[in-house]
């Protein structure tokens, strides 16, 4: 008999954060079967928490709460840190060449895509991921409010597959790398454009902490669900809509990266710790393609396949406390 599915996440009662166990919708706290305070702690314990937690859905114990009477939160409590890849859907980036006319000087939209599509491969084979990073205070939960910061307009979606580490990981090979990964979510990586470049200091490129770390940037979730669930990370389809109208809708097998490639790169420069997450490009679509940004008001509902729905609206920094929601999602 196989395994009885189960995802894990951080839910409140009203009485504050706690790890739970979610078996067909109703909550058990996995306080009952383990000691670990949070879904962090478990992360940091996970080849021997993850038994018990497999035995626990087959037969849970303790009194199971249904989700729809519980706010959820954030999965990982409190967040690890994020590792990001850019640039890492095919499509996408053909479709940003094309745009942006990225390639030879009078070349036709279709030769700039053939261009983009050579350059890919070559990168695929022979390069490596573009990767940065983002901070913990910036993750909120799958259903809170985005707060759209004063500074700058141009506030854009980006709709990606989380990879949640769940063993530490230095130096490890394509090969290894899956063996690190404890389970996979949802994170929208939004980003404010026109902060992107710093046309003050051109020689330096791009600013991703200003333009991708404001509070409640990374809504994340709902939940984490075990790598053993999920039977290929390269095969997920993923849509966002924006009130309604499909943005973006693509498969995750358009990465030029997987995940295992990307533990690797980022495991190679620095050390990858159980909780930190590895969000893994987006598919085209965002806003910047439609010409239309987040305002006040929107509503975004992102999807993939078998890991959940995110619901976030968006709200004006001057209506709504960013450090108080954001905080929200953290114990």
């Amino acid at each position: 008999m196989g395994h009885t599915r189960f995802t894990l996440g951080t839910l409140d009662a009203g009485s504050g954060p706690y790890p739970g166990l979610v078996v067909d919708g109703i909550v058990f706290d996995t306080r009952d079967v383990l000691p670990h305070a949070t879904t962090a702690a478990l992360l940091a314990d996970w080849d021997a928490v993850l038994p018990v937690l497999t035995a626990a859905a087959q037969a849970p114990t303790g009194e199971g709460r249904p989700v729809s009477g519980l706010r959820v939160l954030a999965p990982v409590t409190p967040p690890g840190h994020i590792f990001g890849a850019g640039a890492n859907y095919r499509e996408h980036v053909v479709q940003m060449a094309v745009a942006h006319q990225l390639g030879r000087s009078g070349a036709s939209a279709a030769e700039l895509a053939a261009e983009a599509g050579r350059e890919i491969d070559e990168r695929r084979a022979h390069g490596d991921p573009y990767v940065w990073s983002g901070v913990p205070s910036a993750i909120s939960g799958a259903y809170d409010d985005v707060v759209l910061p004063g500074v700058g307009s141009d506030h854009d979606w980006e709709l990606e597959l989380g990879v949640i580490i769940g063993r530490r990981a230095s130096d490890v090979s394509t090969d290894e790398a899956l063996d690190h990964v404890a389970g996979y979510t949802i994170c929208n990586d939004l980003t404010t454009r026109s902060l992107v470049p710093r046309t003050d200091i051109p020689m330096m490129g791009t600013d991703w902490l200003r333009a991708k770390n404001s509070p409640t940037f990374y809504p994340t979730g709902p939940w984490l669900v075990p790598a053993q669930f999920v039977a290929d990370p390269l095969d997920l389809g993923i849509r966002l809509s924006l009130n309604g109208t499909t943005m973006q809708k693509s498969s995750t097998a358009d990465m030029i990266f997987g995940p295992a490639r990307l533990i690797s790169y980022i495991s190679r420069y620095t050390v990858l710790q159980p909780g930190d997450m590895v969000i893994t490009g987006s598919p085209p679509g965002n806003g910047s393609h439609w010409g239309r940004f987040l305002r006040p008001g929107d509503v975004m509902e992102a999807e993939i396949d078998g890991l959940g729905v995110q619901r976030n609206r968006c709200v004006a920094a001057t209506d709504h406390t960013a450090a108080d929601h954001s905080g929200g999602s953290r114990s």
